[in-house]
């Protein structure tokens, strides 16, 4: 089920459990998780891109064996807010992961996440060669926490 807003998102998922935070790149798909009260996203890995199929396959495995009650796609907008090519790409892949699972989908607006992470990664020192490792997962985290705690202040208001 496609959720367009995080108040529709909101409304499908389970009042626990945890849920995926996903930055999709042409090459790789950053992948962070929560804890089941959904209040602190964790990077957890990155999946080489090949073919849809292969992608959505590891992904629900990784959902199925953690158990997740929602996925949220980071939806890569424009400065001005418009939505281009690639966010019209991440809607057509939410489209298809939609027809293979029965939990909710949403989307958060990406902007400036890979730029976030970076800066997070340089302030731990960390090589240059660990960061091109991580960088998509610490994307994916600051994804999915930004959607933590939207969904936390819904819940509260």
């Amino acid at each position: 089920m496609i959720c367009e807003t995080v108040e529709d998102f909101a409304a499908a998922l389970p009042r626990t459990g945890a849920i995926a935070g996903l930055d999709l790149g042409t090459k790789t798909i950053g992948v962070a998780v929560s804890d089941g009260l959904r209040q602190v996203a964790s990077p957890l890995s990155v999946i080489r891109r090949t073919k849809f199929t292969a992608d959505a396959a590891e992904l629900l495995k990784i959902v199925a064996d953690r158990g997740l009650a929602g996925i949220v796609l980071g939806l890569p907008r424009n400065m001005d807010g418009s939505e281009g090519p690639r966010a019209q790409s991440t809607r057509a892949f939410a489209r298809n992961l939609g027809r293979l699972t029965d939990l909710p989908i949403s989307f958060w607006d990406e902007r400036l996440s890979t730029v976030a992470a970076e800066r997070a990664l340089l302030e731990a020192d960390t090589s240059r060669k660990r960061r091109a490792e991580v960088i998509d997962q610490v994307a994916a985290g600051y994804i999915l926490q930004g959607a933590l705690d939207r969904l936390r202040y819904l819940t509260r208001n």
